[in-house]
């Protein structure tokens, strides 16, 4: 075991490469008004900003998944890291001085999109290497808080940087990168493989193996975060539209407003975090009751235009969502092989990237559509969601084993 003081520093580098994902694109939230306005672009093409980093990601996962299982997850993750800095710098250039680029900037987002990919999914295998049993599910906790912790300050941060200049965000990117690479080289020291990576045959035919024993449960795991975060930033991005068009709210304030749903989402996840250990029963539990609170915050939500009711309605989704992330998080990373682990956790961060990435422009759309209809049809996904998830997971009891002197529990496929 570890000494406690470099374990807690080990979990501060790995929480720190999650923060530096989300503030891809959480940090851009509160000036694509200003960005829309400045580049004479269309809601459509600024929500684009957005959606081309995460579909970049959700594209590169997989295959830095797949690199971080045959070699190392930091040989990936620095060079992530690094990549996501310079695409900062290219779109920040762009904006400063090759005359407002849009095309240049979206270039610079795909380069951060790509960095993206080597960070927080390959931090979920990480953490599944170097903890085991209920103290993995504790950091697993960390990191997601740590996820929402950088959602919660970074429309804070891009709406204090934005006082400088609009673009100054982009060039924060580098320095925030920067941390996080000199964090992972100095703390983060992982365990030698027992053995040889298998050659990619016999690694795609594992790969296959685990899908078509657990395909079930992972296919409701991995729609479910998805489907939180596609609400997540649609909800986000349709507030930013609205607090600088209808209320006339915008800097400093704008960023803060932004930051109450996901304060109560982090504190959720962090807490969910904590307690859940291994008990998959009330892992399952929480997920579909979290589901069920978006689906009845979501529905509710048609009722209330007036901003406070509207945010303590909206808080509930927040809560929910806090509760889901962690579970699916431990589901995911505590059931699948180490030598296949990192394929597997990025590919759900593949998808909950693209979740992301079809937010924006489908909210843009559909706040063209109908508001009541926007938010009915989001409830009516989570709804789905909580179905699959009662259906598709199914938990059953296993006799306490060496390693476990307590009662512990196992996911059971069908």
């Amino acid at each position: 075991m570890p000494k406690q003081k470099s374990k807690g520093l080990t979990i501060l580098a790995i929480s720190s490469i999650p923060l530096i994902l989300v503030l891809g694109n959480s940090m851009l939230i509160p000036i694509l008004p200003k960005m829309k306005a400045e580049l004479d672009i269309s809601q459509f093409q600024v929500s684009l900003v957005i959606s081309v980093f995460s579909i970049a990601a959700a594209i590169s996962i997989p295959v830095l998944g797949y690199l971080s299982d045959r070699f190392s997850r930091k040989a990936v993750i620095i060079p992530a890291l690094i990549l996501y800095g310079s695409g900062g710098l290219l779109a920040g250039a762009a904006a400063a001085w090759f005359g407002k680029s849009y095309m240049l900037i979206l270039a610079g987002r795909i380069m951060q999109g790509i960095g993206a990919a080597g960070t927080a999914p390959i931090a979920m295998a990480l953490t599944g290497d170097l903890f085991k049993g209920g103290e993995q599910s504790k950091v697993l906790g960390l990191v997601e808080a740590s996820n929402g912790f950088g959602k919660v300050i970074s429309p804070i941060i891009g709406s204090l940087l934005a006082l400088l200049f609009w673009y100054a965000t982009f060039f924060a990117f580098p320095i925030f990168c920067l941390i996080a690479i000199l964090l992972t080289i100095f703390f983060i020291k992982e365990k030698k493989a027992e053995k040889e990576p298998p050659p990619v045959g016999e690694y795609v035919k594992g790969l296959v193996s685990v899908f078509k024993t657990e395909g079930r449960w992972l296919f409701a795991a991995y729609l479910t975060g998805a489907v939180c975060l596609f609400t997540l930033f649609g909800i986000l991005f349709y507030i930013s539209d609205i607090l600088e068009k209808d209320h006339q709210i915008d800097g400093l304030l704008k960023g803060a407003i932004l930051a109450i749903p996901l304060l109560f989402m982090t504190t959720t996840s962090y807490f969910t975090g904590s307690k859940i250990g291994k008990k998959m029963t009330l892992m399952k539990g929480l997920i579909i009751f979290g589901l069920l609170l978006m689906t009845a915050s979501f529905a509710s939500l048609t009722f209330f235009q007036k901003l406070i009711p509207f945010f303590a309605v909206l808080v509930i989704s927040s809560i929910g969502t806090g509760l889901v992330l962690p579970c699916i998080n431990s589901f995911i990373t505590g059931s699948v092989p180490t030598d296949r682990r990192g394929f597997v956790t990025s590919l759900y961060g593949s998808v909950r990237f693209l979740g992301v990435a079809v937010g924006p422009p489908i909210f843009s759309k559909l706040m063209d559509w109908s508001r009541p209809g926007m938010f009915l049809t989001t409830a009516g996904l989570t709804l789905l969601c909580s179905l699959l998830c009662m259906v598709l997971i199914k938990v059953a009891k296993k006799k306490p084993s060496k390693e476990n002197d307590t009662l512990f529990e196992k996911l059971q496929f069908s």
